[in-house]
């Protein structure tokens, strides 16, 4: 039987970016100065009696960040979700560009449609499956990931004054 991982609990949100650093588990324990049986049974959700430190999960999401890995952050919002918390990606000065701020806005409003439209689809019978509120919770994700840019580029605009 083929497991389902779901995005938005913080384990399988793990294990599933984990798994895909490039070249696999194997090359992320090996980056990480670990055997990779130990790394996996740390990161799989079925193995109860190992799991990945603070310190362990940092790195793990530091390194899927840098090797391009797609959604890297997705454990820590799976985890901040499992609280009832959001967080958003918060640009470096240096990616904010000195474009008209109202595309950023036009660029929010859309994101903001993506949530409705998800959330619309969803409801159309009645019943939120799994699959539909992980959709809904990337979909929250990337618009308070595009409110936290249009913020940093407001402030930007604004130290550009001065």
């Amino acid at each position: 039987m083929t497991r389902k991982y779901s995005d938005m609990n913080q384990h399988d949100a793990l294990y599933k970016v984990a798994r895909a650093y490039p070249g696999g588990l194997e090359a992320l324990a090996t980056k990480m100065g670990m055997s990779v049986n130990v790394l996996r049974n740390k990161l799989a959700p079925a193995i109860e009696s190992h799991y990945p430190s603070f310190e362990e999960l940092s790195v793990i999401i530091e390194l899927c960040h840098q090797a391009g890995v797609k959604d890297a952050h997705l454990p820590l919002h799976a985890l901040l979700g499992r609280h009832g918390l959001a967080a958003f990606v918060v640009p470096e000065p240096s990616e904010v560009s000195k474009d008209d701020l109202s595309q950023t806005v036009c660029k929010v409003m859309s994101q903001v449609g993506d949530v409705a439209e998800a959330v619309s689809e969803a409801l159309l019978d009645g019943v939120i499956t799994a699959a539909e509120a992980d959709l809904i919770e990337r979909e929250f994700q990337a618009a308070l990931t595009a409110l936290g840019e249009w913020r940093a580029r407001i402030r930007a605009h604004r130290q550009a004054q001065d």
